[in-house]
């Protein structure tokens, strides 16, 4: 294993007794056949059901709508983006040249996916209770921001607020490139916070998905200092 998934496993807490599961779990479609995509669709089923359990544990007065509506948004790619950032996941995937090339390591989806075929290759390693350990140790920092009598925020309004209250100007977002033909563009978009030193740069296959990435690029970078 590279010095880069040791890191890894550290981070996760586990482990692997069968180090090709991690390998397979960080093998883009783009590299070869034997890739993540399988482990994505197991991974999803895994991690629904161990954040139903937290929430249902946590919040013993929530009504099954609202139970269903934080746990789609600790679920969805944003979360999972922001879970691989802390990993610092690009550095350990396996990209085919192209992907590398047009910077696959940073894309919020191929991230995300990778979260949930780790999870995947961890259930199938060691067992369910594995996988939940390392979803709850993953997990820490995103519960303890749930409040389930706040709406979830999308990350340019929680960026917004988050400045608002430290009396700092708002982030500007920059138009960087635009990739690909027209039938399949993506949009990379920088966020700048000039006072605070901050730059991210997201990308999505809409400039609003784009300034929404790097955004959230923004609030993770901003929440560490």
């Amino acid at each position: 294993m590279s010095e880069f998934n040791e890191r890894l496993q550290r981070k996760l807490g586990h482990v692997f007794s069968d180090p090709a599961l991690l390998l397979q779990a960080l093998t883009h479609r783009s590299f070869g056949q034997l890739n993540n995509e399988r482990l994505e669709f197991l991974g999803d089923s895994v991690l629904n059901c161990v954040t139903s359990i937290a929430l249902f544990e946590r919040f013993p007065d929530l009504k099954e709508g609202e139970l269903s509506r934080v746990r789609a948004s600790l679920v969805r790619q944003e979360a999972l983006h922001r879970l691989a950032v802390d990993l610092q996941l690009g550095d350990c995937l396996r990209l085919g040249e192209g992907e590398l090339k047009s910077g696959g390591f940073r894309r919020p989806s191929i991230l995300a996916d990778a979260v949930e075929a780790i999870i995947a290759a961890v259930f199938l390693d060691a067992g369910f209770e594995a996988a939940k350990t390392v979803i709850d140790r993953l997990y820490v920092p995103l519960l303890a921001e749930v409040n389930p009598a706040v709406p979830s925020k999308d990350p340019k309004t929680a960026l917004q607020e988050w400045l608002q209250g430290r009396k700092i100007a708002l982030p500007t977002y920059t138009m960087v490139q635009v990739l690909g033909e027209a039938h399949a563009q993506e949009f990379e978009v920088s966020c700048e916070v000039p006072k605070l030193a901050v730059r991210t740069v997201g990308r999505g296959t809409s400039r609003r998905a784009a300034e929404q990435q790097s955004a959230q690029l923004a609030l993770t970078k901003l929440r560490k200092k």
